[in-house]
Formats: structure tokens, sequence, C-alpha cells
């Protein structure tokens, strides 16, 4: 029997995986890619028998190769806070599936383990912009402000080591950056000890000194909207800098457009976190758009629908 662990490249999916292999210490096979490459279950060529836990990638996305290993015999563990439709009902299918706007998968992990791994999900919940859920997880723990924020910059470096259009945009592999984690029960023994961490801090410095150096393309009281250049850079900060910005400015939704080489754009959607509700909506009315509630985004906008989407962008959070 195989064991195959399928997550997201981002702060959540790592820092979920993260627990669960603390608490469940076993050799699997690891699936995984850059943050917007959620269609993962495809990839999985599981036999009868065989487990596979998948892990903030949303459900909606990989329905048809959830029914295939399903039909091949295959169990499957679920844990997401994504868009997932209808979930159906089968022996073999254990899902642990919540879309509230400020939950996401390293706490849903957190409340399946009993809190046991806390550190990492506060981590996790940190890297996806839900502050005010990491406080809250981590009131237990007995921190310092100076830890906290220890553990609030690993959550925003993982995140920013997700972005990219493909794996060789990001600094480290997310299968290789798991591996690099996977020793540490304490995320700031993690910090203190292993150089992935400085690696990550630098390159995050200066990938988003050259983002806050740009204007916004377009800017309303409660709307900034940034178009990033083709550059390798740009789509490593892109999504942490809206982050960044929605923090900074909680009334306003914000939208990052990113040039990609061969024309378009990727684009990443904030709502306002003052009223974190909208962004899935917004990006699914495009072809290859989809996300949470407070944060989403589209993976090709095409040079053509620029204007349709400011239009859409300024009507839904107007």
């Amino acid at each position: 029997m195989s064991h195959y662990d399928v997550f997201n490249g981002d702060a959540d999916g790592l820092c979920a995986l993260q627990q669960l292999r603390l608490a469940e210490p076993i050799d699997t096979i690891l699936v995984t890619g850059v943050k917007r490459d959620i269609a993962l279950l495809e990839r999985v060529e599981a036999v009868k028998g065989d487990l596979v836990t998948a892990l903030d990638i949303s459900f909606d996305k990989n329905r048809g190769a959830v029914e295939r290993l399903l039909g091949q015999g295959v169990r499957i563990r679920y844990f997401d806070h994504h868009f997932a439709g209808e979930i159906p009902a089968h022996p073999s299918l254990d899902v642990h599936i919540e879309t509230l706007p400020d939950k996401g998968t390293s706490l849903l992990v957190d409340d399946y383990l009993h809190g046991s791994q806390r550190a990492w999900a506060v981590v996790g919940t940190f890297g996806d912009n839900f502050d005010a859920s990491a406080r809250r997880a981590a009131e237990p723990l007995d921190l310092t402000e100076g830890e906290l924020g220890l553990l609030r910059d690993l959550g925003i470096y993982l995140n920013y080591n997700g972005y990219g259009e493909t794996v060789d945009d990001l600094l480290f592999a997310p299968d290789v950056l798991f591996r690099s984690l996977q020793p540490y029960a304490d995320p700031l023994t993690f910090i203190v000890e292993d150089p992935t961490f400085p690696a990550l801090r630098d390159g995050y410095a200066d990938d988003m000194a050259r983002a806050r150096a740009v204007a916004p393309a377009f800017e309303s009281e409660r709307h900034r909207l940034f178009v990033l250049p083709a550059e390798p850079w740009a789509r490593r900060a892109s999504g942490v800098f809206a982050n960044e910005l929605a923090q900074q400015a909680p009334d306003r939704a914000h939208a990052m457009l990113t040039r990609l080489p061969a024309g378009g754009f990727l684009v990443s959607v904030r709502a306002p976190l003052a009223r974190p509700d909208g962004a899935d909506v917004l990006c699914r009315g495009f072809a290859s758009g989809g996300g949470r509630k407070a944060a989403a985004g589209i993976n090709l906008l095409p040079e053509a629908e620029y204007d349709t989407f400011l239009e859409r962008f300024r009507a839904a959070f107007g």
C-alpha cells in the first residue's frame, strides 16, 4: 500500500502537511506544485488499497480525479477551505472541508489533530493572511510578541515562495521546502537552525522592495489595482504584496495583475479585510479563475479582458 500526500505549495498547504506528518510520521509520495497549480490529483496514479491525503486544493477543481480514484478503490482524505461544490457521499472519502472566510486548511488540520501541532497551524494561518485567526490560535502557546512575529514572518515567506508561473520561478520547489521543514517539531527551531529561513527572508526582502516601488494602475476609495511586469520577481511577489496591501488598507479591495511572458496576466484578488467576501465569485467569472471568499485569482486573464475585469472588480467591491 502506498500513501500519497497531495498539497498546495503555499504556506497553508505546507503547514497543514507538516502538522499531519509530525502527528503521523510515515513515508509518503509527495505531489505538489506552485500555488496556482491545484488540479494535482490528476497526477496521482494510485491503485486499489492506496491512501491519498489532499490538502488545500479545491475539491471542485479535482472532482473528476477524485471520482476516478474512488472508482479504482483508492481511499481519499480531504482537507480544504476553498469552494467545493457538491461533495459526493462515498465510504472511501473522508472529507474535512469548511469555507469560512477566516479559517484555512492549517486550522482544519489543527482541529483534526486536537491542537497537537498548533505552532505550525499558526504559521500556516499567518501565511494565508488570517492574522486575527492566527493570533487567536496562538493564545494557548504563551509566546512572546517577538516569537509570534517570527512565526508570522515564516508564514509570509513560505507563502511568498509558492507564487510563480512554474516551479522554476520559485526559490525552493515546494516538495524540497517541505523536506526542509519536516524534521522540526517547533517552527522557531527551524527559523534559528535551518539555512532555508534566511534564504527565504532575503529573497522576499529583495522582491518586495521592487514590488513596493510600483504605482497603482487604478485607484479609488474602495479599490487599488496594480500591474506588475513579466519578471520572475514579480510573479513571486504578487500574492504576498496583495496580502500586505490588504493589511494596510482593510477597507479596500486589491487586485494584482502580473504580466505573463506569453501574454495576458496572472491575477491575485483580495477582498477588503473588513468585508472578506466576493473574491471567489469575481474570479470564477473568468475561465481559469477560482479561490476562496477573501482571496482568489485567475491563472490567465487575456489582455483583451482587462477592461472587463476592471469593470467587474469595481462592481464586486463597490
